[in-house]
């Protein structure tokens, strides 16, 4: 069988979805599976799936990625104050994280820091097919990006892409430079379901497979090469006495 590389899209917590769509995409140990980052913040169960992924990543081929709420989490983890607003991470999910870790013990955590300190950045495959949490900004590419945080912060090169006119040629002298650099690019960070879709969506060479997971919609896991795709259940089904980030 030929090995398949899959994209998963942000999980949030939501480690009942995260088990379905391995599962739903017969998802074999010969394949290579890129997470795109957001592992945490949401839902209930976001130790429990850096213990997941953490295991994953020794039978699988395994590429994560860093989401911007796992880097806001690993600063809390790591008591690391500046420019961390606890109140406001609590407001986008890391209440429920907070709360999940009362029951984790030191060494768990510790695992857990080890796991995010080594998160990518970003990834570049063979075909040169960019996987990334949120985008970039320099007309350059990746490796020129001067701020690394926008890497998992930023969201205007899904709104570059989303406002794209069809009819534009990539001759054109205003056509984003950005959209040229790569043959594909992969994200999350915006979920579809804010312009109301709730399968991975493709404008221009970006596809975004964040289906909305933290909170009404779905996880969502595509390969890359066929864009067959395959999700979860809507993740308020699977914890139904959960708020997620809703």
């Amino acid at each position: 069988m030929i090995p398949k590389t899959f994209v998963i899209g942000d999980i949030h917590g939501g480690l009942k979805a995260l088990v379905q769509v391995i599962e739903r995409a017969t998802v074999s140990k010969n394949d290579t599976l890129i997470f795109l980052g957001d592992f945490v913040d949401g839902w209930s169960e976001s130790p429990a799936v850096l213990d997941f992924l953490i295991a994953l990543g020794k039978t699988h081929n395994c590429i994560f990625i860093k989401g911007n709420h796992d880097d806001l989490l690993l600063q809390w983890l790591t008591g690391n104050k500046i420019d961390f607003n606890e109140k406001l991470w609590f407001q986008h999910g890391g209440k429920a994280t907070a709360m999940a870790y009362e029951k984790i013990s030191p060494s768990e955590k510790e695992a857990h820091i080890t796991f995010l300190q080594s998160l990518q950045n970003y990834h570049i495959d063979a075909q040169n097919r960019l996987f990334v949490h949120a985008g970039f900004t320099n007309v350059k590419g990746v490796e020129h990006e001067y701020f690394k945080p926008l890497f998992y912060w930023d969201r205007t090169l899904w709104e570059t892409a989303l406002a794209m006119d069809n009819q534009l040629s990539k001759d054109a002298l205003t056509y984003p430079n950005r959209l040229k650099l790569y043959k594909e690019i992969y994200i999350g960070h915006t979920p579809v379901t804010k312009i109301d879709e709730t399968i991975p969506i493709n404008k221009a060479c970006v596809w975004n497979v964040d289906t909305g997971a933290a909170f009404q919609g779905k996880l969502t896991i595509m390969d890359v090469d066929t864009k067959e795709f395959w999700q979860s259940d809507n993740l308020p089904d699977l914890y139904p006495n959960e708020k997620g980030r809703n």
